[in-house]
């Protein structure tokens, strides 16, 4: 890691490991397409023996000829994939592809060779479980376990969706295909991040299943950016998110005169923008005994798995403490509190003082999809000293956080994956407080820098994307980057930076945002020496404020100051979460472009 960041450190982001991940990754595809080549003569010398020596009579030329033309076939939609060679002998070998097989069904054995993959490291990781491991690596296993599970559920997703498209319909489909496979592979990470600091050998047990399907599932999202632009070759439109975004919004349900989905109640559209004395809540949690429970987590308990309708918990004033979970099955809940700082969940869960990983850290995780939360705080009080601290995970598609805080040190809010929206949100911590792999757009927000650890740096941020096919990064658009009250005072003993790169395809911009003085010229800090600085994307556009001066900043490949609109524009609610599809169904108020 080197000096400067000794003593916080995330995972995983090392120069070392990255040189390690790649030497290993050229002798695995290496070894696959020694043993695909082998496998190829043996196939074709079965084919003729079975007819005699070398006869060339019509079934056995037949038999070759469609070989060929599906093994051709299957050789141009791996083309763009990262690992190719793995990707030709992967689906040439799944039992279910057909002799005259195209785009779809190719894409379709891709997405089950991936399947049959998670189920056998499932199956291994389950093996590795003893009576003999401690506390630390049974939770690491456990993460490997649960992400195992959503990812599986995320492939049968996307196989479902796969089921209602068509190669020319594609790129309507596009988006939420990138995005349930940008979620699976992040959670290949995930299992592999909480191995850092056990004990053993268990992390290199488990690492070369998660590599195997992480590539599986790269294969299957760089095969839907194909097909979805051939797609658009076939129909005539340009390869742009605007003419995405015009395809989506063509296939949604049509919208009344203020802009909300014509099916939905007008109940519904107001949950964001009514007084809470308005709101008829499906059930209501109070520590003073008023309500139909005392406890977040009991009412999450008692609501209804895989709902259609909005299911809403109105939480009373008074601070709760408890670590809460809305499962992926608790479908379309919202939270909503008397006020930030009025109604207050809080746990003290950390990777120092409690043993947990950073994934199970979390005061408060969300999983379910849909999810809404107004007007509270969620928080963290394990402190500086304690290091990785989560007081929100999210992994909730289409999740939005209107008028919340969320505070803590390091690691506060984990944006997990999938589509996330937060407006009109505080955000506090020190070390790398905004962190992981959604796609997630920050509007109208305050970011407040709070006092670290002697020695300590401020990184607002540490974006972790893993593959350049990934449609994930933090947009933080119109926000205001301060320091807290306890960092004001003492802001120039301490350097402060907007982010770091935490993977290899880190993305990252800052739009149209206040940056105030405590910001070190260079804006930015590397994670370990030259690790991902020519593969990241950060951006900076018409940022104001004493720290929003580039002329000093730093000079590395992946780093811009953007200049065109239209570059900005891809960042925007509309165009990086197709907000305009599903965020006037909430009633949070949102900018769909720029400002």
């Amino acid at each position: 890691m080197g000096a400067l960041n000794i003593g916080y450190d995330k995972f995983n982001g090392g120069t070392d490991k990255h040189t390690r991940r790649k030497i290993t990754r050229t002798i695995f595809v290496s070894a696959l397409a020694s043993a695909f080549v082998v496998g190829t003569v043996i196939f074709l010398a079965m084919g003729i023996n079975r007819h005699g020596s070398g006869r060339d009579d019509d079934e056995g030329s037949d038999h070759v000829r469609r070989w060929k033309s599906t093994s051709n076939a299957v050789k141009n939609a791996c083309s763009s994939t990262l690992y190719q060679e793995l990707c030709v002998s992967s689906i040439s070998s799944y039992e279910g592809l057909s002799s005259q097989a195209g785009h779809m069904e190719i894409l379709d054995a891709a997405v089950n060779v991936a399947i049959n993959a998670v189920k056998k490291g499932q199956a291994h990781t389950r093996s590795l479980f003893s009576r003999d491991l401690d506390s630390r690596q049974r939770g690491a296993l456990n993460d490997c376990m649960e992400m195992y599970d959503d990812t599986l559920d995320e492939l049968h997703d996307t196989l479902s969706d796969l089921h209602n498209a068509t190669f020319l319909s594609m790129p309507k489909h596009a988006a939420d295909l990138e995005t349930l496979l940008s979620a699976a592979i992040t959670n290949q990470f995930t299992c592999l991040e909480g191995f850092t600091l056990c004990k053993g050998h268990l992390k290199q047990q488990v690492k070369g299943e998660l590599h195997n399907v992480s590539h599986l599932v790269s294969n299957s999202l760089a095969t839907v950016g194909n097909i979805s632009a051939r797609a658009k070759q076939a129909l005539g439109i340009a390869d742009s998110l605007a003419d995405r975004r015009r395809l989506l919004s063509e296939s949604f349900v049509s919208t009344d005169e203020e802009g909300f989905p014509s099916w939905m109640s007008v109940g519904d559209r107001r949950l964001l923008q009514v007084n809470v004395t308005n709101i008829t809540a499906n059930a209501v949690v109070a520590k003073d005994g008023s309500g139909h429970y005392s406890t977040i987590s009991a009412a999450v308990d008692a609501a209804p798995e895989k709902s259609t309708t909005r299911f809403i918990i109105y939480v009373k004033k008074g601070v709760y403490q408890e670590n809460v979970e809305i499962h992926k099955k608790k479908h379309f809940l919202m939270f909503i509190g008397d006020g930030e700082g009025v109604t207050v969940v809080t746990a003290s869960r950390s990777v120092r003082g409690s043993n947990h990983t950073t994934f199970h850290s979390a005061t408060v995780a969300v999983t379910g999809k849909g999810f809404i939360a107004r007007d509270m705080t969620f928080e963290n009080t394990a402190g500086p000293s304690n290091h990785q601290a989560v007081a929100l995970r999210v992994g909730s598609d289409f999740s939005v956080f209107y008028r919340c805080s969320f505070k803590g040190y390091q690691d506060t809010l984990y944006v997990h994956s999938l589509r996330q929206f937060f407006r009109d949100c505080d955000i506090y911590g020190t070390v790398d407080f905004i962190f992981g792999n959604a796609a997630v757009v920050f509007q109208n927000c305050n970011l407040y820098a709070r006092k670290p650890l002697e020695n300590q740096q401020i990184m607002y941020t540490a974006q972790g994307r893993q593959d350049p096919n990934q449609n994930t990064g933090i947009s933080i658009h119109n926000c205001r980057v301060t320091a807290d009250s306890d960092m004001a005072a003492v802001k120039s003993s301490f350097k402060t930076y907007l982010g770091r790169p935490w993977k290899e395809y880190s993305r990252t911009v800052f739009l149209q945002s206040y940056l105030d003085d405590l910001i070190h010229p260079a804006g930015w800090l590397e994670w370990n020496e030259t690790f991902a600085l020519s593969t990241l994307y950060y951006g900076e556009y018409m940022n104001t404020g004493p720290g929003a001066g580039t002329a000093n900043r730093v000079n590395w490949p992946g780093y811009r100051v953007i200049t065109s609109a239209t570059e900005a524009s891809q960042f925007t609610v509309n165009q990086f979460i197709e907000g305009d599809t599903w965020l006037p169904s909430t009633g949070v108020e949102y900018s769909s472009g720029l400002a």
